[in-house]
Order: C-alpha cells, then structure tokens, then sequence
C-alpha cells in the first residue's frame, strides 16, 4: 500500500493543521501547528501519540478512525491538560487509489471564545438574567436555567404557552404583558419593561422583561428575549422613593432649606425652604454668592467664607454654625451641613448642603445647662445623701453627703458596688425592689438600711429609691436619697437603756416599797412595843431582858438600812466604773480568801477559765459575785458527799458565760424560781440565810449590763450562768 504523499502545501496554511498516516506518524504540518503545538523532535518522525498537550480523548479518536477506516468525519470541542480549548476537525485521507491513507486534522484554538462564554454564563447568572423564546411556528416554549430559577420551578419544567402567562400576577401585570406580547407579534414592537411574577411558591418577585419579535415574509414566527431577576433592587428603589418623598415633606415641614453652591460659576441655588429661613424674596434673589454674605452677621462673615474656600480647596465637606440677620433686625442661628461633589478630575466641583434654623434649639441648650447646673449644685450640696444609680446596681455619682456617712470619698465610691458596702442581711429586700423597678412593677420605695462605714461601723439609714427613664420610655437610672439617722438610732438605744435602767429602778423602789411597808413597819412597832414594854416594867431583871431585846431590833433595823442604801448604790453609781479585769485571776483571788472554809467541807474546785480571758466589770462587785457563789456552794452542800465545785466558760461574740456549778442540796425551782433573786427570800433552813446575797448579786450583775439565771435540781446540785461583756 501507497503511503500519503507529502503535502507541503500544508505548510503556509493560516491554521493548525496536520496530516498522519496509518501508523500514527505526522506527515506534515502548518506552521501554526507547531506554534500551537511545540515539539523538539524531528518532525518528520513524530509520532501523534506523544505530543502531551493533545487530549487523549481525539488521540483515542483518531486511532478508531484508522482502525476502523471510518470515513464519517468528526468534530469535537476539548480542553487539554493545559486548560486550552480546541475545536478538532477529524477528517478521512485518501492516496492516488482513493484508498484510506491517514487521517487529516484540524485544531483551531477557541480557549478565548470558551472563556467568553463561560464568563458571560456567570455575569448572567449573577445578574439573574435568563432567556426565553416562544416558537409560534411550534408552538412551543423555551426558557433557559436561569429563568426557571427565577421562576422557581423545577429544572426539567417544561413550559407551555398557556401556562406561561398565568405565573404574572393577576390584574394589571397579567393584562400588561398580555397587551405587549399581542402588539409584538401584530406590529413588531419591542419592549422592555417591570412586571410582579408569583413563582411556583408562591413568592412574589419583581421581574424586568424585555422582548422582540422576529419575522419571515411578513409573519411573526418567534417571540424571544431576555428575563432579569430585580425584585432587591426594585424593593430598594421603592424604598428609596418613598424616603424621598418623605425627606422632601420633612424638610418643607422642618424648615430645612436646600442649596447648591458652583465653585467655577459661583453661582449660588436655593429651595424655597431657604428664602423663608432668610425671610427674603424669592424674586429678589440673584443667585449669586454674595447674596449670601449680606444676610451674615458681620461677625460671622470671615469665619464662613474661610470654611467655604476650605471646603474647596481641602476636597473636605463643610459643617458650620453661624448667625444671620433677618431683614426685621432680628438675630437667628443657623447650622449648615453639606458634601463637597467631586468631578472628574478629583476637584470639588460644587458644595451641595442644607441650612436649618437653631435658635430655638441653642435658647433650649442654654435653659437646659441652666437647669443642669443647677440641679448638680442642688444635688451637691444638699444636707441629704444622694447618689445616682446605674442599673447593673453600680454608682454613677454620689454626692458630699453620702461620703461623709460612709466614710469613702466620691473615687473610691465609684469604684464599689452598692452590695459591697450594704449590710448583708438588708441586701435581699432592697435587690427584691430593684427587681420589680426593672419589671416596671413600681417607680419608688423607701426601707430602712444599713450601710458599713469605711472603719466597719454600722450606719443606719432611711433609703429612698425612684426611677429615671429616658425619652423613649426605657429605664435608664435610679436616684437615690440617703437620710443617715444612725445618732437617731444611737440616741434611741440610749433611750432604751435609759429606760431599761427606769424599770430596774422601778423594780427597786417596789422593793424598797416592800422592805418600807413591811419591814421597817415591823421594826418601827417592835422598837414601840418594846420601849412601852420597858417604860411600864418594874421589874430590874426583865428590864435588862426588855432592854437586850430592844437593842437586837435596833441592830436589826440598822442592817436593813445598811442593805437598802447598797442597792441603791448598785443600781446607780456602776456604769462609769466598769474597767477591764482579768477573769481567772478574780476567780482565784476568792478561792484563796475562803480557803479554810473548803477544806472545812473537804470541798474540790476545778477552774477552766483562759489565763487572758479580760471581762468589763467593777471588781469589787465581780469579787462579791464570786464569793456568795463560793460561800452559798458551801453553805448548801450535801452532807452525803464531798462538795465539788466546777467552774467553765464560753465566748459568745463580745459576751463571756460563766458556768458555776455545784453538786450541793439544789433548789427546787419548781416552787421558789420566781422568787430565787427577791430581797430576803430563803429557800433552805440554814440558820445564816437571811435572803439577800443572791439579790444582791443580781443586782450587781445586771448593773454591769450581764444578766443570770440558774438550773437547779434537788438534792443533785446548782449551776449559776452569768453573762459579762467581753473587753
């Protein structure tokens, strides 16, 4: 068989094209080729299947051409592995016999009109442009990816004539596009126009649709044309007429005049709005700049055309108050606001701003600084504690007051919550009114408080709380007042104490009523009966009886005296005494002076009191507390057992308790405990009882602001429980 002779006419062709044989071998080529596609080897022995930028897909065609013989030629668009497009054009070769000889190829490059199409698919689908087209030979419709997606429908919808127009909204939009497909398809007459869709979910969607009609021999055969997506920008073009329209009605309503200043015509253009803030003419008007300048105060005339030049020349935009007067005299503040426009060249071509009137407002400002400054003075200097609140619970300001009650100064308040210096038990009801202040429960509430000073003292206070909201109706503060009553507080206590004090010497008197009525009445008719006795006796020996007995009961009386005039001292004359004593060391000083009578009753002491252990106390009364306990333990011992003594104690906060306990003949409480502390009441029949040690001692020891009680049990012992202020 006849290999295909050389073709070097191929060689000058304007194309990339090649002729192989049936062994796959080049025979020759353009000069586009191997522009196309470079090689290094010796071109008259290149083989097809090794240039590396030919896909495989037109290698692999190529060989099932040869293989096959097949005559059909072929044309193919592909991307190679460098991402260049080629349309091949495979074509049967024939030799002299018209028999198949090769294979002759065809590449043109299309990478550019790939990338362009490629590109206007996405430009199109960014925009959400898509196609459509009503065949009316067919009868048919097509529209393309796009359009079904802005229709929302699914992607192998079909659409049909009759549908089609039922996806327009029905009324006005429907008729609309009815109308302008009907006068394109009898006049010819093109359109483009914006039109609602309901999509097939019921989305409404402005859409903007444009159409032209093609004709054969006079007759329309096809309608077709293109489909946008414009609902955002129609919803943001509406939106912005509205706010137009608006603006145009707030400013005739506010007052705001409009003006536009021309840097290289100077000239000068105003709304209406500006001719009534000037109250000038509009016919009067000259639209020049230094029409302008006549209405300026004199005082303020350099300072704007300073601001106006340097608006222009710093490329910035302008913001200025200045003053103008009105041709009646009048003054009025004017604020003028405006953007300098640029051109092409990056120079301000024009100022383009808006003048309104604020003297009303500047007047305002003025009261209001006023007022400000006045109600901080008032807020400052009152008597009173104030303090304005935020609403995490944090303090905005404080006033003099207020620090001086707590001690902090107006920094170091600042810088605390209010929970930080409230006394933790007052906390939960002031942060329960809070709460309901932010619910808008209640606007006010007043409750007593105690704050801690900065040295840890207690201050008492009458605290009132009110909201303050802001213009649109939100919470925005609280103001509180703070009354500190705390030498209120300190002179009721001293009240309390005072009368405290009144009603134990009330209770004294009424002993003192007791010992008048009954005790001295009877050492009165003793002493009488007595002397009469004597006076009436002749007898020299019962006289000396009369006379004994008569001198007993005046000693008798003497003692009864002597006991009043203790109590009252007690009672009276122990506060300013009170000093710091040692406890133990008081305990064991009167353990030692009744020494012999302990060992007498064989009896034991066990003290567990702290060698430091400092009371407030008068010692000469503490030292009789602890001797008629010791001696009373002694006196009403058992005498079936050894007497043992046991003396402990507890710290209660700033209180001391002292437990004296014996295992003596113990006091059966049941019968005498109402009557254990009176004035002589004796509960055993000890012949030296007589009554008034323990009345004595509760008297001492209430006298040093303590208190006792007792716990007792016949036959098994008596412990004393006294209570002494902590030094």
């Amino acid at each position: 068989m006849r290999i295909l002779p050389p073709l070097n006419y191929l060689q000058d062709l304007p194309v990339a094209i090649t002729a192989i044989d049936l062994n796959l071998d080049i025979k020759n080529h353009s000069n586009n080729w191997l522009k196309e596609f470079p090689n290094t080897f010796n071109s008259n022995n290149i083989s097809f299947n090794n240039i590396p930028s030919i896909p495989d897909e037109i290698k692999n065609e190529v060989l099932f051409m040869i293989d096959n013989q097949d005559k059909i030629p072929v044309s193919l668009d592909v991307k190679n592995r460098f991402n260049l497009w080629h349309r091949w054009d495979l074509a049967p070769a024939f030799d002299d016999e018209n028999k198949f000889s090769g294979v002759l190829i065809i590449a043109n490059n299309i990478t550019d009109e790939k990338k362009e199409i490629r590109l206007l698919k996405e430009a199109k689908k960014v925009a959400q442009i898509g196609a459509w087209e009503i065949d009316l030979v067919n009868n048919t419709v097509f529209w393309t990816e796009i359009t079904r997606v802005i229709h929302e429908v699914p992607s192998n919808y079909v659409p049909v004539l009759e549908e089609g127009i039922l996806f327009y909204k029905e009324g006005y939009y429907r008729n609309m596009i009815a109308s302008l497909v009907s006068e394109a398809i009898a006049s010819g007459t093109s359109w483009d126009t914006e039109l609602i869709i309901i999509t097939a979910n019921n989305t409404e969607k402005w859409v903007r649709v444009k159409g032209e009609a093609e004709f054969l021999k006079g007759k329309c055969i096809r309608v077709y044309g293109t489909f946008q997506d414009i609902h955002e920008q129609k919803l943001k073009d509406i939106a912005y007429t509205r706010l137009a329209e608006r603006l145009k009605i707030a400013t005739k309503n506010a007052k705001i005049g409009i003006w536009e200043y021309d840097y290289e015509s100077r000239h000068l253009f105003w709304s209406d709005e500006m001719f009534d803030l000037y109250q000038i003419k509009k016919e009067d008007f000259n639209g020049h700049k230094s029409f302008w300048n006549q209405s300026l105060h004199p005082e303020d005339r350099e300072l704007c055309s300073l601001k106006v030049e340097e608006a222009f020349e710093e490329k910035k935009d302008l913001e200025i108050d200045f003053r103008i007067i009105l041709p009646n005299g009048k003054i009025r503040n004017i604020k003028s606001v405006a953007y300098a426009e640029l051109d092409g060249f990056g120079d301000v071509k024009k100022l383009v701003g808006a003048n309104w009137d604020t003297t009303e407002l500047i007047y305002t400002q003025l009261q209001l600084t006023k007022s400000e400054e006045s109600m901080q003075q008032a807020f400052e200097n009152s008597s009173v504690g104030m303090a304005l609140i935020g609403l995490e619970g944090n303090w905005i300001d404080v006033n003099t007051s207020l620090c001086n009650s707590v001690g902090y100064t107006k920094e170091e308040m600042i810088q605390k919550k209010i929970i930080e210096i409230t006394h933790p038990n007052d906390w939960t009801k002031d942060s329960h009114f809070l709460k309901k202040m932010h619910e808008g429960k209640l606007t006010n509430y007043t409750i007593d408080k105690r704050f801690f000073h900065k040295d840890g003292a207690v201050v008492h206070a009458i605290l009132t709380v009110t909201t303050v909201h802001k213009v649109n109706g939100n919470l925005s503060h609280f103001i509180a007042q703070v009354i500190d009553v705390t030498p209120m507080i300190a002179s009721e206590n001293k009240t309390k104490a005072l009368l405290e004090i009144t009603k134990h010497q009330n209770e004294s008197l009424l002993n003192f009523a007791h010992i008048v009525s009954h005790n001295l009445r009877s050492h009165s008719t003793n002493l009488s009966m007595l002397t009469n006795f004597l006076k009436d006796e002749s007898d020299a020996n019962e006289k000396i009886h009369l006379e004994k007995m008569l001198s007993d009961a005046s000693e008798s009386l003497s003692e009864t005296v002597h006991h009043l005039n203790e109590v009252v001292h007690i009672t009276t004359n122990t506060q300013e005494n009170l000093s710091r004593v040692n406890l133990c060391d008081s305990i064991k000083r009167v353990e030692k002076n009744i020494i012999a009578l302990l060992k007498e009753k064989n009896a034991s002491c066990k003290i567990i009191i702290p060698n430091d252990l400092i009371i407030k106390a008068v010692p000469a009364y503490l030292d009789s507390i602890l001797l008629n306990l010791f001696t009373n333990s002694v006196k009403y011992s058992s005498d079936d057992r050894n007497l043992e003594i046991h003396i402990d104690h507890k710290i209660d906060k700033d209180q001391v308790i002292l437990y004296f306990s014996d295992n003596g003949q113990g006091i059966d409480l049941k019968r005498h405990g109402e009557k254990l502390f009176g004035m002589y009441k004796t509960f055993h029949k000890h012949k030296d009882a007589k009554g008034i040690g323990l009345f004595i001692t509760k008297n001492q020891v209430e006298a040093m602001n303590g208190s006792i009680n007792v716990h007792s049990t016949v036959n098994k012992g008596t412990t004393f429980i006294i209570t002494f202020e902590k030094a």
